[in-house]
């Protein structure tokens, strides 16, 4: 009835579209729009739903079985870029399951693997990995009215941040599925991935954490550590004020320059706005912190494990720079395929828009070339030189502090600085020398037993001036004796009990100095 009004007249061969229409008022000549209908109208439409329900029904047996088999760990859809689809036998019958990819799985096994070493930003990954000659899956674009005729490709681009984000985030590539047909929960797949999962959830550093316990596999995304998120302005004048925390509150200290009456500026580490008052000069707090990395050193054990850990990186890295030129000398080695290619066909070729876009193509296959061959040279110069590696370690193994009061680069010494503790130390624990320090350093003997240690800056109590170096009183020490008539110190009952007190005498003489 539809296409009767624009002359369009459907022929059925089953005999359920009628050919003629009925008009009721015929036999008063009279003919309406609402007079004029088809006698198998009601027998088309049931015809119609029953097709419909009949789709409904193939849909239904069809994706239902593929979202069973898609939570066995199978695959039902097209294989994301590193992997292909291939048909194995399975206790389910004939089924389908990810393989690695012979060229693309190598890509992505180098992102996670850079990912995981951390000395590389996202964005110089990136530039590394497009470096080597990295371009997505290719297609074909074919015409919409004839599927036959291909008139161009699709994707063949460069890896981008957005991208790179999405591969390491992605699940897929650890061997665990989770979409919308497994309703979020995470099935483990029945194939192996491209990385294990514990290198999936290092490339990923907290923002997805994979986790396979007795009940199955789980996948966290939480916030991530509060280490990872950086806080506030940095300041290269006061670095450690995430490093340090205070004493009174334990929260980290803030770091800024008063200005005087005179105009002059007074830098100092301070912690005035938790409902206490805690203030010391930057001078006074650098040369703390300095003190007190000259009395570290590196456990002896972990110095040789850090030797043996070095030479297996070592190897590590210099058998992927061999994987990375190999890769690279193979792009090359394809790319001087494709340009003779297009020589060959530039000979026999008589248009010269064909030949003009031919010679487009070949210009930008020996750009390519270039940059892979610059990149290649790169490789060769950037060759790690293993003795002077070593010397350096050996080096700042014996010599900390040059290591962590790099003053050239205050905003790294910091960070360096706070990897040495198991948890942040305060300032009271510096000037006592007694933070928790991590297992592979440990205070040197001369500096555990130094008085100046032993004894902080002049305080209530007063000095012993007949024993040599000033000693302070009994209230420094135990009321008993040490076996041989040694005094032992008591640093926690200063820590607790005098350093509180010297630290509201110093307030005091800032705000009253005439006191």
């Amino acid at each position: 009835m539809q296409l009767t009004k624009y002359g369009v007249r459907l022929v059925d061969i089953y005999g359920i579209i009628g050919a003629k229409d009925v008009n009721t008022l015929e036999h008063l000549g009279v003919e309406y729009n609402w007079s004029v209908y088809s006698p198998t109208k009601k027998s088309e439409i049931l015809e119609a739903e029953r097709a419909k329900d009949e789709m409904r029904d193939i849909m239904s047996r069809m994706i239902g079985a593929e979202i069973r088999y898609v939570r066995l760990g199978y695959r039902v859809r097209q294989a994301p870029y590193g992997y292909m689809n291939e048909k194995v036998e399975t206790p389910h019958g004939r089924r389908v399951i990810l393989a690695p990819h012979p060229e693309e799985a190598q890509w992505i096994k180098k992102m996670f693997d850079m990912r995981v070493q951390g000395n590389l930003s996202d964005n110089e990954i990136i530039e590394e990995i497009n470096g080597m000659g990295f371009t997505t899956r290719s297609k074909n674009r074919r015409n919409v009215e004839d599927k036959k005729q291909i008139i161009g490709k699709v994707g063949g681009n460069p890896l981008n941040v957005k991208q790179f984000w999405r591969f390491i985030q992605s699940p897929i590539y650890a061997g665990v599925n989770v979409e919308s047909w497994t309703q979020g929960q995470a099935i483990k797949g029945q194939f192996k991935g491209l990385v294990s999962m514990d290198t999936y959830n290092k490339a990923n550093r907290g923002k997805r954490t994979l986790v396979e316990d007795k009940d199955g596999i789980k996948l966290y995304k939480e916030r991530p550590p509060e280490y990872l998120v950086n806080k506030g302005a940095r300041n290269k004048d006061f670095p450690f004020k995430r490093v340090v925390m205070c004493p009174e509150c334990e929260k980290p200290l803030f770091g800024s320059a008063s200005r005087g009456k005179m105009g002059k500026y007074y830098p100092a580490y301070h912690c005035n706005k938790r409902g206490h008052y805690f203030r010391v000069s930057k001078g006074d707090f650098d040369s703390t912190i300095a003190e007190f990395v000259k009395g570290l050193k590196f456990e002896p054990d972990y110095a040789e494990k850090l030797m043996e850990a070095v030479m297996q990186e070592w190897d590590k890295r210099q058998k992927n720079t061999q994987s990375d030129k190999s890769v690279i000398e193979k792009k090359i080695q394809e790319l001087e395929n494709s340009a003779r290619l297009i020589a060959d066909k530039i000979r026999i070729l008589s248009s010269e828009t064909a030949i003009r876009y031919m010679e487009e193509d070949l210009a930008k296959i020996e750009t390519e070339m270039i940059e892979l061959k610059e990149q290649l040279a790169k490789k060769d110069e950037n060759t790690i030189n293993l003795e002077e590696v070593m010397g350096t370690i050996k080096y700042f193994l014996e010599h900390l502090e040059d290591l962590l009061l790099d003053q050239s680069k205050p905003e790294k010494s910091a960070t360096l600085f706070s990897l040495i503790f198991q948890m942040a130390p305060t300032y009271a624990e510096l000037v006592s020398g007694t933070p928790k320090l991590a297992p592979f350093v440990a205070l040197k003997d001369d500096y555990a037993m130094s008085e100046n240690q032993m004894v902080s800056q002049l305080g209530l109590e007063p000095r012993t001036h007949c024993l040599r170096g000033n000693c302070s009183n009994q209230l420094s020490y135990w009321p008993t004796r040490a076996p041989g008539g040694n005094r032992t110190h008591n640093l926690l009952f200063r820590r607790q009990t005098l350093y509180p007190i010297e630290l509201q005498v110093r307030k005091c003489k800032l705000y009253h100095p005439d006191v």
